[in-house]
């Protein structure tokens, strides 16, 4: 078996693998004003819920383009919605401290049923895509609407603040 050993002979994961080369990839990254961590929440249509969760903003990675992948928590309709969206934004040129921005990318779903509404308690794992169209303040702050596809929740409503 091919692979790292560690000084005690163990053979290292590839996730750990993994974590230790985006900690070093992280360590080195000079920051930027366009990048960093934010908040954000709102309200989904199907399930019907109410949202929260937080978000990194990289850097551009070509031109306009941004990854700003996020994790949300919903909860309501008798559901528990855990979302990680893996969404890339691209922000129209603009004059002013507002900006268009439009995007999507894949997400992944984790359901957790509570009994109710002809459904049996349990879990699902789904895969999605959401399209997101907004507008982003240069100080920050957010505004968005996402539709999504396939498993994901048809329309989110929100808002958010990226600290800088």
């Amino acid at each position: 078996m091919e692979g790292v050993y560690v000084a005690n002979g163990e053979l290292m994961t590839s996730r750990v693998k993994f974590f230790l080369a985006v900690l070093a990839v992280s360590a080195c990254a000079a920051p930027a004003a366009a990048q960093g961590p934010g908040i954000r929440g709102g309200l989904s249509i199907d399930p019907d819920q109410v949202y929260f969760g937080g978000h990194y903003e990289t850097s551009a990675l070509v031109d306009r383009l941004y990854f700003r992948p996020n994790l949300e928590l919903g909860l309501g309709d008798d559901v528990v919605a855990t979302t990680f969206n893996m969404e890339f934004i691209y922000k129209f040129p603009s004059r002013s401290d507002w900006r268009l921005v439009a995007g999507g990318g894949p997400a992944v779903i984790f359901y957790s049923y509570d009994s109710g509404r002809g459904r049996r308690d349990g879990t699902e794992t789904e895969g999605g895509f959401n399209f997101l169209i907004g507008a982003d303040h240069r100080g920050g702050l957010l505004f968005e609407v996402k539709v999504g596809v396939v498993n994901s929740p048809n329309v989110k409503f929100g808002v958010g603040w990226t600290f800088r």
